[in-house]
Formats: structure tokens, sequence, C-alpha cells
């Protein structure tokens, strides 16, 4: 998939964040899950928002469903 310029400086680790966070992760349990510290998931959430260019968390599940970054699964 091509996103925007800025898009494609999303790295793999930002994306497996956004998905989580997507799926109501906590930041705990995001670096539970991919055995990083609680710290990095933190800065990988501010980078994202940085370069989504978004506010919040929320911000950046809907930008990331926008880009095409997300996609939406049904979990059963």
């Amino acid at each position: 998939m091509m996103y925007y310029d800025k898009f494609t400086l999303i790295s793999e680790r930002e994306k497996e964040v956004l998905q989580l966070v997507a799926y109501e992760y906590s930041s705990k349990e995001i670096a539970q899950q991919l055995f990083i510290s609680t710290n990095t998931v933190n800065t990988h959430k501010k980078n994202l928002r940085s370069k989504l260019d978004v506010k919040n968390l929320a911000g950046m599940v809907r930008k990331g469903f926008e880009l095409g970054i997300l996609e939406l699964e049904i979990r059963a």
C-alpha cells in the first residue's frame, strides 16, 4: 500500500503498536505483548501522533483506518 510520504516513515513496530491500540490494549499490555518497555510503547505512541498529525489515540486509530494502515478484523 502507498501512503503519503510522511506516512511511509511509520515503522513496522509503530504499526504493531497502532494495531494493539485499536484493540484497546493498555500501554502495559502492549509492552508485554511486544516484549518492550512501557516507556518504549509511549515513545511509539508519541511518534505516531506526530507522524499522523493527530491529538490523541482516537485520532490515531481513525487516521490508521483512513490511510489503510489498519483494517477491520472481526475478533471472536
